[in-house]
């Protein structure tokens, strides 16, 4: 099945979870990611259940504190 992950099209398994597809992209601090599927974002609770479907597109996004 092919996803497209932060812009690039991949092949995965069929029904892979979010949880699942954090862990295949070795994604940095996944504690600290949010993740959105075709622009909808993910509650993390939902991470271990959630399951991709074909032609989904997936962003990970970090929001970052800071400034003056």
């Amino acid at each position: 099945m092919n996803i497209i992950v932060a812009g690039e099209r991949k092949a995965y398994e069929k029904g892979i979870t979010v949880e699942k597809l954090i862990e295949a992209e070795k994604v940095e601090t996944p504690q600290y990611v949010t993740v959105s599927i075709n622009e909808e974002f993910v509650q993390r609770a939902d991470f271990s259940t959630r399951q991709l479907a074909k032609g989904d597109e997936v962003e990970f996004l970090y929001f970052m504190g800071g400034g003056q």
